[in-house]
């Protein structure tokens, strides 16, 4: 009898480990999904960055127009009257 309750004991032992280790909700998976959380912060952070500069691009848009002027030069090529442009080849 006693040789019977440590078997099942084993068993019962073995099984759960078996899915401790490899079934829903085990340490693998939990692993993973740390894993997972961790880079989806990354990358929320990284794009929480983008937006803040975007958004003080846009008050400084709204605001002044040296950067307005700036954008201009640099996105359409666009030159002050009476000035000289010049394009230099490598």
């Amino acid at each position: 009898m006693r040789k019977l309750v440590h078997t099942l004991l084993l068993l019962a032992l073995v099984a759960l480990q078996v899915q401790l280790w490899s079934g829903a909700g085990s340490v693998a998976e939990m692993v993973a999904i740390k894993e997972q959380i961790e880079q989806q912060q990354r990358e929320n952070d990284r794009l929480y960055q983008r937006n803040r500069l975007l958004a003080d691009e846009v008050v400084e848009l709204q605001n002044g127009l040296q950067t307005l002027e700036e954008r201009a030069r640099l996105d359409l090529g666009m030159i002050k009257k009476d000035e000289t442009f010049y394009l230099i080849y490598d």
